[in-house]
């Protein structure tokens, strides 16, 4: 679905992300994994629009959608959430839920004189949608809970129902687990996996708990330094002598010397 060609950002002389190319394929949950300032967040980034990549290719299906704004990859079903929520803390849960989708008849000056029957079906019918997505991820009790009460864990089901309000193909989730209690993160999980298996949707997922990782991920991309060092199964990526050097600094060698020391 999702093919990287030879990807850099650079920010002055820092190379964040130095030359990845991999692919994303359609129906999977791949996770991204690596040491912090890795060049994860930063390839989400360039991927999803925030950064145009200094050089290299982003394809969607084949086609070339490298330095699209967000807005436009919205529109052609890629999504992304962010490590700490961004919710209208003032709206309710439905209300966030029912914003997301584009050119909705209320938006313009003329519908709210001469069209206000349109109007209120079409609200009827995002409400419908909002209170199905809310059962779905098993938090419909705070239908009518202001979103920026809720605890974070409930903020990131709630962005992942975004995501479902406009039926995406693609969702980049940039540390989804962080911050969330055991008890919802599993509920986020089974979520992820619902989606992925009942309505086709591919994941991307950055995430720093390997047994979230694990419970979800195939197959999984290890970055470091800006470079991918590593891609297969997590049983793999957890025996390769590259990663274990990315993240305890030392060869496979010597790993058992250093753990004891």
């Amino acid at each position: 679905m999702i093919e990287i060609q030879d990807l850099h950002k650079h920010f002055g002389g820092f190379h964040a992300v130095d030359g990845v190319s991999l692919t994303i394929e359609q129906g999977s949950i791949t996770g991204l994994i690596g040491p912090n300032g890795a060049g994860k967040t930063t390839l989400f980034n360039a991927i999803a629009g925030l950064h145009k990549p200094t050089n290299g290719k982003v394809l969607l299906g084949g086609e070339d959608i490298t330095g699209l704004a967000p807005h436009q990859l919205f529109h052609k079903g890629v999504m992304r959430t962010f490590q700490i929520a961004h919710e209208f803390a003032s709206m309710s849960c439905r209300e966030n839920l029912m914003m997301v989708p584009s050119n909705q008849f209320g938006e313009t000056l003329w519908n709210t004189w001469f069209g206000r029957r349109r109007i209120a079906d079409q609200e009827r019918a995002l409400t419908a949608k909002a209170d199905e997505v809310l059962e779905f991820l098993t938090i419909s009790h705070l239908s009518d809970e202001k979103a920026g009460q809720v605890s974070g864990g409930q903020k990131k089901l709630l962005e992942l129902g975004r995501t479902m309000m406009v039926d995406a193909k693609i969702v980049f989730l940039d540390e989804v687990g962080a911050g969330v209690n055991r008890t919802l993160l599993n509920t986020i999980a089974d979520a992820i996996k619902r989606l992925n298996k009942e309505r086709g949707y591919t994941f991307v997922v950055i995430e720093h708990d390997m047994d979230f990782i694990e419970k979800l991920c195939d197959p999984v991309i290890c970055m470091a330094e800006g470079k991918v060092l590593a891609h297969g199964s997590l049983a793999e990526i957890k025996n390769n002598e590259h990663v274990i050097e990315a993240y305890l600094g030392t060869g496979l060698k010597n790993k058992e010397k250093n753990v004891v020391q």
